[in-house]
Parts: structure tokens; C-alpha cells; sequence
């Protein structure tokens, strides 16, 4: 039907018109269906799109102390004696879910002496998650979510290493305070500051820096730009100035991922070669430990996986599953060597068996209650549960019930620590081991003292 302007306009009416256009003009607009919402802008899009991403990390860490008089009666009489004092204390920071199966980055100064961690979503479901790997010198640290079997999380997305723009929009995302999820904007104002953190020495030669308002549990919460993807980890905040937060930039994140994402970290499992951080595709392979099981089957510094167990890996997540994953601990790879391409059968190792074919010894993890009743912390070294006769650990006279707390100076943790190191080790190379031996003295009481053997590595 046509319109009274169409009309006027027609009949070459111009003052008609005029008067038509102006009424026109002033009465109100009718909105359709297809205009958006004014407020529906980049920024609230994005917060959508990655909030379910972003999770409250609580801590809680045991300090035991003990007063003089404790001390002295521990020394004359063992450990049977008054248990030593403890203290609860809380903290916390902000992670992020980098992938489905719930693996969270977050700073290592979040919860590096943590003794329980949990998570918390953006819609209140609480988890149980464990410390898996970090790396101490750029402050970043893995954590894996305790979820139901087949249960899946939403992952934030990875911008390029370099792709960063000069005063570009970005979000600080995190749990500022405790109060809960929270967002902060500004622009990024520098991508090369180099401060210091608290006098400790940070292997970070480039951090981000931006105005976006970085509190007190931000830190280990995700900094984004405006297409929702992932630039940096929020990690500390300049007190003597107003405006100035930092965070550990993408291309940093994504070199820690290429070390936390091996069958090692995520399956205890021996593979023996290192990737190009994330955003290769192919993977490339850059480094091949001599000996190892990747060394054997084939792989070269160079090759690219095409395939792994006949599927094309996405990234060094997903590669690190299929691996660990694979039936009988092996796996078949389609690498490109230059431009030949080749089929490679590899046999990844267990932690635990590699360290009993080359020392002899059979370790285990300890829960805290066995830990309790020997006297040590959980976590800070590994059970002698069985010593193979004839082997390097008999020679070197170690026993069943001792416990390994140190591989030449260097503190056994868990088996990832202890396999890790062994690895390395070439045949005959000798190795020094610091041990707990515990000795009867009477009726219940056992002392437990620290000792030093050396062993050969077969």
C-alpha cells in the first residue's frame, strides 16, 4: 500500500510533503525484530562467550609448627610424641579452563603450597582439582578438574602467539577479592614491560601490561581481546601506580602447554619428544630425547604428525590423549620426514616400569595417612615398596619401606619428578639418592633418619 509521503511525493506536492516528512519524522519509531539490542555490544558478547570459561580457585594449606619443648621431646622419643601444631590457611585466586576434559591454567603463586584445591564455575558447581605440572620461572601451573566420567567443560580459544594490537579493547576476567565473577576493560598498553615481582626472579622478557582494573584474586584469571580469544594470565598489579596490570602473555602460556601437554605429564608415560607450542598444525617436532621410546620408533626432530592412532591430531592436547590412551601403550604415527611420509610404531613406557629396569626399585605414591605415619608430608617423596634382587638398588642396599625424597639434589615429588629424571639418565651413569630409613628402638617407637646411597644406572 502506498505510503501518504510515496503519495504526496507523486503528485509533486512538495509543501504537502514537507509536512507529511516532518509528522513522519516525530512519531515513534516502530523496531523490528532484526535491530539488536544497543547493549548487546563486543564487549558483553564476549563476556558471554568466555565467563563459562573462568573459574574461583580456593586453596587450603596444613602449617605445621612445632614450640621448643616439642621439638625436644620429638628428638629424645621419635615421632610417637605430641603431634605438631596446625594451621588452616585460605586463599584465592581466579583460572581458566583450557580444554573440555577440564584442565585449568592459572599463576603457580595461586597455589604453590596448597595442600587441597578446589574450583568453582560460574554457576556454582564446585570440584575437587590436582596440582599436574607447572613451571616456576614463568609463574604458570596445570590443574586438573576431579569430574564425573564423560563429564565436559566449555574451553576458553587461544588467540595467535603475536597477534596483539597496540590499544585494542581487552578483559581482565577473574575473581577479584573473593566477590565472585568479575570483569574489568581497558586497552592493552604495552605488549614488551618487564617489571619485577616481589624480588623473585621471573623468566617473563615480555609481559602485557593494560589498564583494565587487576585486583587481588585476578591473578591466573584470563586477559582477552574483543574476539573472545585467550592473550594472557593475569598475574600481578603495580601498587605504586593506578591503571597498571600485568599478565603473562599467550606466546609465554603457549610454550609452558608445549611442556605440560606430553604423555609424561598427562599419563606418566615415557614418549621422549618435545612439540612446537600450540597453534602448529601439523605438529611440528622440535626436540627427541636420545633413547627414548620416540628416538626408537623413528621420530626425528623436523617430522610432522600427520596421524596418530589413524586420526589427524587438532593440537597438542588432544595428541597427548590419543597417546596416552593408546591399547597396550602403543601407538601407530604418520609423520611427514621431508617429503617422504612414514608410518612409526611407537611403545610408550610407564613411569613406574622405566624406573624399575633401570634401578630395580618398585615406588609408590603415599596417601596421607601413610604419609602421617612415617613422619613425612605428603607429596614430598616416593614409598620403596619392593627392591628386585640383583639389581643397583639391592647393591646399593636399599630396603623395602624406605623413602625417596631426592634424585641428586633434586626433590622427588611424585612419580612424573622421579620418571623424568630417570629418563635422562644413560646407562651407567651414577646417581645419589636421599633416603628416610626408619630404625626400631624399642617396642613402638621407630625413628626415622636421613640417609645418602649411590647407585649405578643400568
Amino acid at each position: 500500500m502506498e505510503t501518504c509521503i510515496q503519495f504526496c511525493f507523486r503528485l509533486r506536492q512538495p509543501r504537502i510533503f514537507a509536512a507529511a516528512l516532518s509528522l513522519a519524522l516525530l512519531l515513534p519509531r516502530q523496531s523490528t525484530a532484526a535491530e539488536s539490542d544497543i547493549r548487546r555490544d563486543a564487549t558483553v558478547t564476549t563476556v558471554e562467550q568466555v565467563m563459562p570459561s573462568v573459574v574461583n580457585i580456593a586453596t587450603a594449606t596444613i602449617v605445621e609448627y612445632e614450640d621448643f619443648y616439642q621439638r625436644l621431646f620429638r628428638e629424645f622419643y621419635g615421632p610417637g610424641g605430641p603431634a605438631p601444631r596446625q594451621e588452616r590457611l585460605n586463599s584465592i585466586g581466579s583460572g581458566v579452563i583450557i580444554d573440555e576434559d577440564g584442565y585449568v591454567l592459572t599463576n603457580l603463586h595461586v597455589v604453590r603450597r596448597a595442600s587441597r584445591t578446589q574450583v568453582k564455575l560460574w554457576d556454582g558447581r564446585e570440584y575437587e582439582a590436582l596440582p599436574i605440572v607447572a613451571t616456576p620461572h614463568s609463574d604458570v601451573a596445570l590443574l586438573k578438574i576431579q569430574a564425573k566420567p564423560g563429564e565436559k567443560f566449555k574451553a576458553v580459544k587461544f588467540a595467535s602467539d603475536d597477534d596483539l594490537l597496540l590499544g585494542e579493547t581487552v578483559l581482565a576476567l577473574g575473581d577479584p577479592f573473593g566477590l565472585g565473577g568479575s570483569v574489568t576493560k581497558g586497552i592493552l598498553s604495552s605488549k614488551t614491560r618487564r617489571p619485577a615481582a616481589g624480588g623473585e626472579s621471573l623468566d617473563i622478557n615480555d609481559w602485557l601490561q593494560t589498564d583494565a582494573a587487576i585486583n587481588p584474586g585476578n591473578s591466573g584469571g584470563p586477559l582477552i581481546n574483543l574476539r573472545g580469544e585467550l592473550i594472557g594470565l593475569n598475574v600481578a598489579v603495580y601498587r605504586e601506580g593506578q591503571g597498571i596490570g600485568f599478565a603473562i602473555p599467550v606466546k609465554q602460556v603457549s610454550e609452558a602447554l608445549a611442556r605440560f601437554f606430553s604423555p609424561e605429564v598427562t599419563h606418566l608415560l615415557w614418549f621422549g619428544a618435545q612439540f612446537q607450542p600450540a597453534g602448529s598444525s601439523p605438529l611440528l617436532v622440535t626436540e627427541v630425547q636420545p633413547g627414548g621410546p620416540a628416538e626408537k620408533a623413528g621420530l626425528r626432530a623436523g617430522d610432522r604428525i600427520l596421524e596418530a592412532n589413524g586420526k589427524a591430531p587438532a593440537g597438542l592436547i588432544q595428541f597427548s590423549r590419543v597417546l596416552g590412551n593408546s591399547a597396550d601403550h602403543k601407538a601407530s604415527l604418520v609423520v611427514q620426514q621431508g617429503k617422504e611420509r612414514r608410518t612409526l610404531e611407537v611403545r610408550l613406557v610407564p613411569f613406574d616400569d622405566l624406573i624399575r629396569q633401570k634401578t630395580g626399585l618398585s615406588l609408590t605414591q603415599l596417601g596421607p595417612q601413610e604419609a602421617a605415619r612415617l613422619g613425612v608430608q605428603p607429596g614430598k617423596g616416593l614409598y620403596v615398596k619392593e627392591v628386585e634382587k640383583n639389581s643397583p638398588a639391592e647393591r646399593a642396599q636399599l630396603l623395602r619401606g624406605y623413602f625417596l625424597t631426592e634424585l641428586d639434589g633434586t626433590a622427588i615429588q611424585d612419580m612424573f619428578t622421579a620418571g623424568s629424571f630417570i629418563s635422562n639418565k644413560e646407562k651407567g651413569a651414577n646417581v645419589q639418592l636421599s633416603v628416610v630409613v626408619p630404625r626400631k628402638l624399642g617396642g613402638n617407637f621407630v625413628e626415622y633418619r636421613q640417609g645418602m646411597v649411590e647407585l649405578q644406572v643400568r
